[in-house]
């Protein structure tokens, strides 16, 4: 990404062709479009406007080398997550990570698998203070 271009946070419509392009790796406008049309109904010109927008943003890189261009994120996905997560603790949670998890595991409820994976990841940050 351009030194010039500023780090815009993405909108949702934007995080879902993120998403797609997270789990696909690069891909065209069309090839974008025909994945989320699976779950939903949306426009191809819709898909292409929010990917130009999103090229200026600096949320993705082209190359237009290849017929068809092929877009790619310029951020990788847990970076992308962290840096959302670290927004939303500031801007909804007041700067709190622990008013953020406790909503987040009572909002939704967690499998065995995740809160086992939860309560490893809390070991080892604990670790790191001792």
């Amino acid at each position: 990404m351009d030194e010039g271009k500023r780090r815009l946070k993405p909108t949702n419509s934007e995080i879902g062709i993120l998403q797609v392009l997270w789990g696909r790796g690069p891909g065209t406008v069309r090839e974008v479009h025909d994945e989320l049309a699976k779950t939903r109904e949306i426009g191809y010109t819709t898909v292409l406007k929010l990917m130009q927008i999103m090229l200026e943003k600096g949320l993705l890189t082209r190359d237009e080398q290849v017929r068809g261009h092929v877009y790619r994120p310029t951020e990788a996905q847990d970076s992308a997550k962290r840096n959302l997560a670290g927004d939303l603790i500031d801007r909804a949670f007041g700067g709190s990570a622990h008013d953020l998890v406790m909503h987040a595991l009572t909002a939704k409820r967690s499998t065995l698998q995740e809160l086992a994976e939860i309560r490893q990841l809390l070991d080892e940050l604990e670790a790191k203070v001792d």
